[in-house]
């Protein structure tokens, strides 16, 4: 009978000892289900677009942005001790996002998102942050240092931007809750909050913030925004011939998606953007946006609706060649995208009212032709397309001539584009050319 208790007792204590254990492992080592979350949610939030340069190293930072004042370098967001967040508390991982402050107080740049950023919940900054220290490899890379001269290397003016400009997280977490429709609602916070939309289609004033930051702020909002390293973002809005009036629910979903659709495919940063980010979304998430966007953004332009105009179309299909462009086209384009301009969508996109091609700003058809584009390969459409760019083959004369023909026939009227154009944009885009044939993103 003594042995007996003996034995239980042991066991007791064994059992006990190894409860204690696992509790501990489970402080240590937080559940799956977390770090999935903060995974999914650092999709959403495109995190990967600028903190992670090299494939082999995600994360690590080393993106350059190279803007009128400098060059500013994304940091590593690792958990590295050393050179990534390693020692950052959840505090501080939460002031940097929300309120672009830095573990050591120093207000961070505005190309880090926080206007947008102040939005997100509680309960995801955790996931988020849970996700990068224990769902992340830790990474020795060091970022680049800046390369910005004083005195706009000065950092405390960005204290009194923040102030005038950035949202207090309690202002927008209030903010988010205007919408009484649930879907509609998380579509909002997905675009105006984590997908952080409006830094790249939205407006900026001379002071250079967004000229506004959530649909309840004016119809600026995600109406179109300034190039971005020669790509030009388009309008999000319901605008007939330049935004998204046109597409359906579905249609926008499908792009998110897989980069294609029936009106159109992703060039330049949105590539990059639905290869990271929106094809991991979840249907319901993608329906959520694209409702959000086709019940929440009225049309920004009084525009007339695009009609399909077939007489170049007839004009070709009779070997009459009105232009020198309708040349160029013929022989360099037409494969593709047909002499009726509605190409083979989804895998060639069409050209007869695509609202890219109508932009006034005409840089990123002039891109595309100079560099190529790359329609990024998704679960959903596991084949990636490319377009060659004519930057060796076509004079600066011939791709006005193309461009301008592109702008203008099909219904598309939109204005003429000059060799002076196109010789400054090759001119002043050179570097951007090179940087993203090489960039080990692309």
């Amino acid at each position: 009978m003594r042995g007996f208790l003996h034995s239980r007792v042991k066991r007791g204590l064994v059992l006990g000892l190894l409860g204690i254990l696992g509790s501990q492992a489970a402080k240590a080592s937080p559940q799956s289900d977390l770090i999935d979350k903060g995974r999914y949610l650092a999709a959403a939030a495109d995190c990967a677009a600028c903190h992670t340069h090299d494939r082999s190293a995600p994360y690590a930072g080393g993106n350059p942005f190279v803007l009128p004042i400098g060059t500013l370098y994304a940091p590593n967001i690792t958990p590295d001790k050393m050179h990534g967040i390693g020692n950052y508390t959840e505090a501080d991982f939460t002031n940097a996002l929300r309120k672009g402050i830095g573990r050591d107080g120093k207000p961070l740049y505005p190309a880090m998102p926080f206007p947008s950023y102040a939005r997100i919940n509680d309960s995801d900054i955790h996931a988020l942050w849970t996700y990068f220290h224990y769902g992340v490899a830790p990474s020795t890379k060091a970022t680049p240092h800046n390369t910005i001269a004083w005195p706009l290397s000065i950092r405390w003016p960005m204290t009194l931007w923040r102030l005038s400009f950035a949202p207090t997280p309690k202002a927008a977490l209030a903010n988010a809750e205007r919408f009484s429709s649930p879907d509609i609602a998380r579509g909002a916070y997905l675009v105006e909050g984590m997908g952080h939309c409006g830094a790249c289609h939205t407006p900026r004033a001379l002071t250079l913030q967004e000229e506004a930051l959530s649909s309840d702020q004016g119809a600026s909002f995600l109406s179109g925004g300034a190039a971005v390293d020669g790509w030009t973002p388009i309008n999000l809005r319901a605008d007939n011939r330049t935004g998204l009036g046109r597409w359906s629910e579905d249609d926008i979903v499908t792009f998110l998606a897989t980069g294609r659709n029936l009106h159109g495919s992703a060039f330049g940063g949105m590539s990059d953007a639905i290869a990271h980010g929106t094809q991991h979304l979840t249907d319901s998430d993608l329906h959520a946006i694209a409702r959000y966007l086709k019940t929440s953004l009225p049309a920004h332009k009084n525009e007339s609706p695009w009609q399909y105009d077939p007489a170049i179309a007839d004009a070709l299909h009779h070997g009459k060649l009105p232009s020198p462009g309708a040349k160029v086209y013929v022989d360099r384009c037409a494969a593709c995208h047909r002499t009726d301009g509605h190409g083979y969508a989804p895998a060639f996109p069409p050209l007869a009212g695509n609202p890219t091609l109508m932009d006034k700003d005409p840089g990123s058809l002039i891109l595309i032709v100079l560099r190529g584009a790359s329609v990024p390969a998704t679960a959903k459409a596991p084949s990636s397309l490319t377009m060659p760019g004519f930057d060796p083959i076509l004079s600066d004369r011939e791709i006005a001539d193309v461009v301008t023909f592109i702008r203008q026939s099909w219904g598309n009227n939109a204005a003429a584009v000059s060799v002076d154009q196109v010789r400054s944009f090759r001119s002043q885009n050179a570097r951007w050319i090179k940087d993203t044939a090489s960039s080990p993103l692309n």
